[in-house]
């Protein structure tokens, strides 16, 4: 694969915050995922500082490796399709990309739940239910997962959440909520940049004041993105498959946004 390096393995209801200088912005560790480092913001207890990684891992980090400036690329994505959510009057911890690779981000509390939005079956979920890929569906289906690694992030039913008290009725409600009208805004962007969204997870937390937000990142590693006339798949699963090309794609996906749908300021 070229450029991998494998082992085995509107407005938001959000106020606008002032950014701090990013000179000593920086604070001290909190979290380090698979690919990203989350900072404190000195002086800011309300933000965060999130620096994404080059690291490219697979079933749920089994499979793992990376490219030069994925971070950067990842970065670059989400700061476009975030910005452009806002716009459309999505609430979401976005703030300011701050490098290339860094941006400030109002601190939340993920609701800990993967939350998947499907327009057409693929993957793992397409096999386990004997359809071909890229099968229609008669409407977004939303799934729930458990947020935990160790558990290689188990589905679970909007009853079983409510039941084992893994989140609020409250939570669930209002992330499938979200989490459609974000699905609408999302693809008409990517068709617009000639790129169907067959399916993405999506974070959500709540903030100091208890709002609902859209967190983590929008990328090629959180979404499936299949070219519109080819079907060729722009997206981590040239990772997972061995299908090569995986920083072209991931490129590719960057400039089709950046050309075809400028991103609207906050």
């Amino acid at each position: 694969m070229m450029g991998i390096k494998q082992e085995n393995q509107g407005r938001t209801s959000v106020e606008e915050l002032s950014i701090p200088s990013l000179s000593s912005s920086r604070a001290e560790l909190r979290y380090e995922g698979k690919a990203k480092r989350v900072y404190a913001v000195a002086g800011h207890a309300d933000l965060v500082w999130v620096e994404f990684k080059d690291s490219l891992t697979a079933f749920n980090a089994q499979k793992k490796g990376a490219f030069a400036k994925k971070g950067e690329i990842n970065c670059q994505v989400t700061d476009h399709i975030f910005r452009y959510l806002t716009s459309m009057g999505v609430a979401n911890h976005w703030r300011e990309k701050v490098s290339p690779t860094a941006a400030v981000c109002v601190g939340v509390t993920i609701v800990p739940l993967e939350v998947v939005v499907r327009n057409r079956l693929a993957g793992s979920t397409a096999k386990k239910l004997g359809r071909p890929e890229g099968a229609a569906l008669i409407r977004p289906l939303v799934e729930f997962y458990v947020k935990d690694d160790e558990l290689g992030d188990p589905f679970v039913s909007e009853e079983q959440i409510e039941v084992l008290g893994l989140a609020s009725q409250t939570d669930v409600r209002e992330c499938k909520a979200q989490a459609l009208e974000v699905n609408k805004s999302l693809l008409a962007l990517f068709l617009n940049a000639q790129l169907d969204l067959i399916d993405f997870k999506l974070e959500f937390g709540r903030n100091l004041k208890g709002e609902l937000l859209l967190a983590d990142e929008i990328t090629p590693d959180t979404c499936r993105l299949w070219d519109t006339k080819t079907g060729e798949k722009l997206d981590k699963d040239r990772f997972r498959r061995d299908l090569g090309n995986v920083e072209g794609a991931y490129e590719e996906v960057l400039a089709r946004l950046l050309q075809s749908q400028p991103a609207r300021s906050q």
